[in-house]
């Protein structure tokens, strides 16, 4: 471990705020990102995060819109947001926070865990920049998550 964190958690971070990113510029929800990216080349993107992270991400996301065809969508959250927008690297600690809990609390694997959860109910809640749902402390995301339902 090196910083604050583990690598991966770190790892995972940057993955997911890349995701948070790529979904704001092509204004796709957050599971349209990830099922275009796909479980393979988001696992590469994982595994080289450390390499990644210290690209320009703009650049990175311009290069996976154009590789993974992820055509502009009709979903813009921020331009819809009443109140103060999170940043993409906000989002990207909350998504990071519920992976990390799902899969020390379930002994799931990172990736597999990330695209589950994108495709979950609780991502639309969590893309919904006018509630306070990603404001909420990881216990209660997970919680909700496992129940099924906001708590």
């Amino acid at each position: 471990m090196t910083g604050r964190e583990k690598k991966e958690y770190n790892d995972l971070f940057f993955v997911c705020s890349l995701i948070e990113h790529i979904g704001r510029k092509t204004e796709n929800h957050r599971n349209v990102v990830v099922n275009a990216i796909g479980k393979k080349k988001l696992q590469h993107i994982y595994d080289l995060a450390d390499i990644y992270h210290s690209e320009n991400i703009d650049k990175i996301s311009d290069e996976l819109i154009e590789d993974f065809h992820i055509e502009k969508g009709i979903f813009d959250n921020v331009a819809d947001g009443k109140y103060s927008i999170p940043t993409h690297w906000d989002i990207g600690k909350v998504y990071k926070r519920l992976i990390v809990d799902i899969c020390n609390k379930q002994d799931k694997e990172p990736i597999e865990t990330l695209i589950e959860v994108y495709n979950s109910w609780l991502s639309r809640k969590i893309e919904d920049f006018n509630s306070s749902l990603y404001y909420e402390s990881p216990d209660y995301l997970y919680e909700s998550y496992i129940k099924g339902e906001v708590l």
